[in-house]
């Protein structure tokens, strides 16, 4: 049993995706910059190419003002260089009108035939330093807005920040029913609140089982208040390989390198380093053993150079399989992985684990996907 309720109880697979390295975080030696690696297009581009090569379902595409590739530009320029995979682009609420920005997304849908879905973003801008509860309720009203643009016929909305009346939505009718599912991660009252009422796949960075479990609870108890179930999500770093041991040597290695000063300045830089969840990951720094080890497998070293996800499953292809299918019969039904260079750890993960994993799309599990091209303005719908 699932530790609560969630929206796929019977799914018996998982929608297993990685990472694509836009926002400058690509690294041989954590904290060492490396030109081969940067967030070029040919470089990012090249990562998503090769998980689809590997099985991968999803790949999550950042969104951060740092060095790198601008997140819906990146996401449009791998719909016609990809088949099969996904992709997940993190939107920061409130960077675009809202009414543009339903037409990006639809747009996008169309382009990638329903391969579309969305990691919404409520933390500051560049520049910008808002109060929390402000940000949330910029967030809740564009999440608002795209529904009613992806759902009905006109957008009538009366908002603190937004308001719109009688604008047809005709632009904005996307390639999948419903529009694209919705991916969330935040650990305030406001962030839950959001994500109940109105998002689909709630996200957790790496912690202890215990504390996702309980984070779980939480989250549910929020969505339910609003006669909803989610489904869980867990972003975390891999590090794979035949034997526990080339695992934790490879984990060392990494960091060999590390200056910890420079890792703290990498890590403050980030728009989210301030937030919630980034204090909890520091947390599990702080109460990690003198290896990085918060609880068997868990490795917390990656968090010393990166801000947001902090740390690592470590072990031998056995041990990783475990691991996940622990994290399945908790309810989790969406894996975010990545590793450094995240090229060659989406081979190994590739190579040794996918081969042994049930994998599927969430929005073809949702039904949310055309099996024909839709009758929408941009498909096969009426030309007016």
């Amino acid at each position: 049993m699932t530790i609560v309720p969630i929206t796929s109880p019977d799914l018996d697979a998982a929608e297993v995706s990685w990472f694509a390295a836009l926002c400058s975080d690509d690294y041989q030696f954590l904290g060492v910059p490396d030109g081969d690696l940067r967030s070029s297009w040919e470089h990012c581009s090249g990562i998503v190419k090769e998980a689809e090569a590997q099985g991968f379902r999803n790949i999550l595409c950042p969104s951060s003002y740092q060095v790198g590739q601008d997140t819906l530009s990146f996401v449009a320029g791998c719909a016609p260089i990809t088949e099969k995979i996904n992709l997940l682009a993190a939107v920061r609420c409130g960077e675009m009108q809202p009414i543009m920005l339903a037409r990006t997304i639809a747009t996008l849908d169309h382009m990638l035939k329903g391969r579309l879905t969305v990691n919404i973003i409520s933390s500051d801008f560049p520049g910008e330093k808002a109060e929390s509860s402000y940000r949330y309720q910029r967030s809740r009203e564009v999440v608002e807005i795209l529904k009613q643009a992806w759902t009905q016929d006109e957008i009538n909305y009366q908002g603190q920040v937004y308001n719109f009346s009688g604008l047809t939505t005709d632009p904005a009718k996307p390639y999948q029913t419903g529009g694209p599912l919705l991916y969330f991660g935040g650990y305030s009252p406001d962030a839950l609140k959001l994500c109940g009422q109105h998002c689909d796949v709630y996200l957790m960075w790496p912690e202890t089982k215990d504390q996702l479990a309980e984070r779980m609870k939480a989250v549910h108890a929020v969505a339910d208040d609003y006669g909803r179930t989610l489904d869980y999500g867990l972003r975390v770093h891999m590090i794979v390989r035949d034997t526990e041991a080339e695992a934790k040597e490879y984990a060392d290695y990494i960091v060999s390198k590390l200056d910890d000063e420079y890792g703290r300045a990498i890590r403050e830089r980030a728009l989210d380093a301030t937030s919630l969840g980034v204090s909890h990951q520091a947390r599990n720094r702080e109460l990690a053993d003198k290896y990085g080890y918060v609880e068997p497998g868990l490795w917390t070293g990656v968090g010393r150079a990166r801000s947001g996800c902090g740390a690592a499953l470590v072990g031998s292809t056995d041990q990783v399989l475990s691991k996940i299918e622990e994290y399945q019969k908790m309810g989790i039904r969406a894996f975010i992985f990545s590793g450094y260079p995240h090229m060659d750890e989406a081979r190994h993960f590739g190579t040794r684990v996918m081969p042994h994993l049930k994998t599927c799309s969430l929005p073809e599990a949702y039904g949310r996907v055309p099996a024909d091209t839709p009758a929408t303005p941009l498909g096969n719908g009426v030309r007016r």
